[in-house]
């Protein structure tokens, strides 16, 4: 095994999760995710020696790969049919928990973009500026899908969202 392919899977190891749990928030569905993760890490891998941050770029694929997933036209989305029972959720009976499915079902109904803006803004925690970067617009249009994403959800829960995540920490 040659250098550059240890480093590889050393990185996509210790990343793996965080990019599947990133590339699901943006999209909303687990196999989605996961075809989206597997897109960008077998693109960063052919391009692994010419990139410097690979966690940048590999962040920016994720996210980018599950917008695009999320536009393909219907017809071009496989259906899984099968005779088993449909998947529920099942709230646990912490608020904490049911806070997230919330929040996750709430992060589902805004626009694709507006999604990815939030996700990165505040679950991964990136500055206005490294968003920009990883979505490739103008830092205006970061802001602007920010608070048009919180005001969003803010209307979708009917109380402030940063009293609830003060009280939460």
């Amino acid at each position: 095994m040659s250098e550059r392919e240890a480093e590889f899977r050393e990185f996509a190891g210790a990343r793996m999760e965080a990019l599947r749990g990133l590339a699901y928030l943006t999209c909303g569905d687990w196999q989605t995710a996961e075809d989206a993760v597997m897109s960008a890490l077998s693109k960063l891998y052919v391009k692994w020696n010419r990139i410097d941050n690979h966690d940048a770029y590999a962040r920016t694929a994720v996210v980018r790969a599950a917008i695009d997933e999320t536009r393909r036209p219907w017809w071009r989305r496989e259906r899984v049919h099968s005779h088993a029972m449909p998947d529920q959720v099942v709230p646990d009976g912490t608020g904490r928990v049911d806070d997230r499915l919330r929040l996750r079902e709430a992060l589902r109904h805004l626009p694709a973009r507006q999604r990815a803006v939030l996700v990165l803004r505040f679950l991964e925690g990136l500055s206005v500026q490294q968003t920009a970067a990883a979505l490739k617009c103008p830092e205006g249009t970061v802001k602007v899908y920010t608070s048009r994403g919180l005001a969003a959800l803010r209307q979708m829960f009917g109380t402030d969202l940063e009293a609830r995540h003060e009280a939460a920490v």
